[in-house]
């Protein structure tokens, strides 16, 4: 299993979103971030591919975790992975595009799902409203649908 983060920037009314450019997920809107490396703090990792894919610059303090989803494919075990997501309301900079993501600020209310991985419209909502999700997807192998989900509001993490 492969520990990843996504991050996402949330200012005023508006949400950033980024089209990647290449590899995992290419031509989907997405939060920033990735694999967290052998020895790395999860929390680390992300203000690392926040730098490297945006390029904004944050402090781990300002990180909020909103949800930890579990992902699987029906028969390639080596995509099965867990994703903190965070959201960050404080950095320094203004987001860039790069090599790998393409930035855009999109107004809360006019999130495109349809151009988002299938299960961001079953959490993305729940964290947008302030609440803290656990969640589970089991997905076809390419991606393209989801065979079983568990979406799930706690308390907070701990």
């Amino acid at each position: 299993m492969r520990y990843t983060n996504l991050g996402y920037l949330i200012r005023e009314n508006e949400i950033l979103l980024a089209m990647k450019k290449r590899g995992f997920g290419a031509g989907k809107l997405n939060g920033f971030g990735g694999k967290v490396e052998k020895g790395e703090r999860i929390e680390y990792a992300l203000i690392r591919e926040a730098e490297e894919e945006v390029g904004i610059v944050a402090d781990e303090s300002d990180l909020e975790k909103v949800a930890e989803i579990h992902f699987a494919f029906e028969s390639k075990s080596d995509w099965k992975q867990t994703v903190h997501v965070f959201f960050l309301k404080k950095w320094r900079g203004e987001p860039q595009a790069s090599e790998e993501m393409k930035p855009v600020w999109v107004p809360l209310d006019k999130i495109p799902y349809s151009k988002m991985w299938i299960d961001d419209i079953h959490w993305m909502p729940l964290v947008l409203e302030g609440k803290k999700v656990k969640a589970d997807f089991l997905f076809s192998n390419d991606g393209s649908e989801i065979k079983r989900q568990s979406v799930k509001t706690i308390p907070s993490f701990s």
